[in-house]
């Protein structure tokens, strides 16, 4: 039963999934008051318990403090109020990189009660406008610098009516900005119900039709004081880096609720590559980072030619699998574990992870505070123990479509199924096998990729690497590796050959790639993560590859 909601404009309400098409929500222990603001909570609620003069952002040469954002997100928001007409449950986009005015914006339109859609600043106009269509958006706030593709928008867009610009630069020149410093620092935050969405999560489908996941003022407190509280143990003196976009609900939550939520500080980084990432621990002495193995591999390539990592005491691997030899690498060059973990948009966040006394190499770990998690079949029938089969699991958040009919894909018989084939070990652990979906079959064998892409890494000849399946005639699929060697090292068939043998020593031989090409990079996104998928669409021999 929903309680009850501040929403002058029903329009998320009204499109929640059937009452029997959700999953089970188990809320003990996670218990909130029936109305409830998650904006305040991040920042007024925060100066009422002393956290005033600590440093809440940092980012493009400025340090903000929680009594500075706290009055820049009032101002905001009663600017979005008076002066745009946004009202109680209106969808307002968000186009902007990683800095704290966005943080800003995401905050105060959150206090006027509106439902935001962050969005990724690499989005062109035909992107943005099927997201504006489905959620039906009328505003859109957008980085100063970041305003072409938002205007094409509005052009070929009949739902959005106005943009309004912020200046992402710190130097407070776009209208928005204008307009609230001229307001008074006073605003009374809408008393959203708890169970009001405050925010739309967009994930893309294998249809190319983008998929909103709806997300309640509770569930932003929830990962907070589920992941961050249990796992990190996050102090008022941690001081947060990474890469994930803001967009993401993994990045706005490692990146901005986490640290909030606790009084720390959050460091916002437009480009965040392994440089700039050191740069920025070396700095500020950061404490908690959030980035991608990939990331990690190339932050400790860094180390031996001097960078200075001491002052980090975890490292939360996002984005992919994190290869056993990146986590085994990692913990001998700073003697500090690295936490691998699995989330979802639909779940807002991360639900499975290794904790700091028990992380081991090659695991994803065990359910966090309040979920639950099994490995099932095809008849959602859990399998037995070291048997691969569907992730399912829930907990106090889990997987609601905006009026979407692939919410019953997602959730069956009260679980979510992410989407991922695991296996549990006796000890209870869960293990990542592969994506559903990327279970590479091979003349009847499974092979799960990442497990080929581990033994790669574990050559001192390779620096990065991806693996998928590619058809074959005789085989249905044959295990496919593209391979990154180290620097200046030379490429020929001999070490292909010799590549491959090492995999067939490594783990079983069936596994190795009987396809393995050397190139010069992987494609990425801009966080870093490998894009398999490209490599699918690909699916042609170059000339540095070798069938055997």
């Amino acid at each position: 039963m929903l309680g009850p909601s501040a929403h002058k404009d029903t329009f998320t309400r009204d499109r929640l999934p059937p009452v029997d098409q959700q999953p089970v929500f188990q809320l003990e222990g996670f218990e909130y008051p029936d109305y409830i603001n998650a904006a305040v909570e991040l920042t007024d609620k925060m100066v009422e318990r002393g956290f005033g003069d600590n440093i809440a952002l940092i980012g493009n040469g400025r340090k903000r403090t929680y009594k500075e954002l706290a009055d820049w997100t009032s101002r905001i928001a009663r600017a979005l109020q008076e002066d745009y007409g946004v009202e109680p449950g209106n969808r307002v986009l968000i186009r902007s990189a990683n800095n704290p005015a966005m943080v800003a914006c995401w905050l105060a339109a959150t206090k006027a009660g509106a439902v935001v859609v962050n969005t990724m600043p690499m989005l062109r106009a035909g992107e943005l406008s099927q997201i504006v269509d489905k959620a039906e958006i009328k505003l859109a706030m957008c980085d100063l610098r970041l305003m072409e593709e938002m205007e094409l928008c509005l052009k070929q867009n009949d739902h959005l009516a106005k943009i309004v610009s912020f200046d992402g630069t710190a130097n407070f020149a776009g209208e928005l900005d204008k307009v609230a410093l001229s307001k008074p620092v006073q605003f009374d935050a809408v008393k959203t119900g708890r169970d009001d969405v405050c925010l739309l999560g967009f994930t893309s489908g294998t249809t190319g039709q983008p998929k909103a996941t709806m997300h309640f003022h509770r569930d932003l407190l929830i990962i907070a004081d589920a992941y961050a509280r249990e796992v990190l143990d996050v102090q008022p003196t941690d001081v947060f880096v990474g890469s994930p976009p803001l967009a993401f609900t993994f990045g706005l939550g490692g990146l901005a609720i986490f640290p909030l939520r606790f009084g720390a500080t959050a460091t916002l980084l437009e480009t965040a590559g392994p440089k700039q990432l050191i740069e920025i621990i070396e700095t500020y002495k950061a404490t908690i980072s959030f980035t991608a193995p990939t990331a990690y591999r190339a932050m400790m390539a860094a180390m031996e030619e001097g960078a200075d990592l001491s002052s980090l005491r975890i490292a939360v691997s996002a984005g992919e699998t994190l290869p056993a030899p990146v986590f085994e690498q990692w913990k001998s060059k700073t003697g500090i574990p690295m936490l691998d973990g699995i989330g979802a948009t639909e779940m807002l966040h991360i639900f499975i992870s290794n904790h700091l006394e028990d992380a081991k190499p090659a695991t994803t770990g065990r359910v966090i505070k309040g979920y639950s998690a099994k490995v099932v079949d095809e008849e959602m029938k859990e399998v037995p123990r070291s048997t691969v089969g569907k992730l399912a699991v829930r907990g106090p958040t889990g997987c609601r479509y905006m009026q979407d009919d692939r919410q019953q894909k997602y959730v069956r018989d009260g679980w979510n199924l992410t989407g991922d084939a695991f296996y549990q070990d006796e000890k209870g652990y869960f293990h990542f096998a592969a994506r559903a979906d990327d279970m590479i079959i091979t003349s009847g064998y499974n092979v799960a990729g990442p497990e080929v892409e581990a033994a790669l890494l574990s050559s001192p000849e390779v620096s990065e690497c991806a693996v998928i399946g590619v058809p074959d005639e005789d085989r249905g699929q044959i295990v496919e590796a593209h391979v990154v060697l180290v620097e200046d090292h030379p490429q020929d068939a001999e070490v292909i050959k010799r590549l491959q043998d090492y995999v067939k020593s490594t783990i079983a031989p069936y596994k190795y790639p009987r396809s393995l090409k050397l190139v010069d990079s992987l494609p990425k996104t801009a966080t870093g993560k490998i894009q398999r998928f490209r490599l699918k669409e690909q699916l042609v021999e170059d000339k540095s590859g070798e069938l055997i």
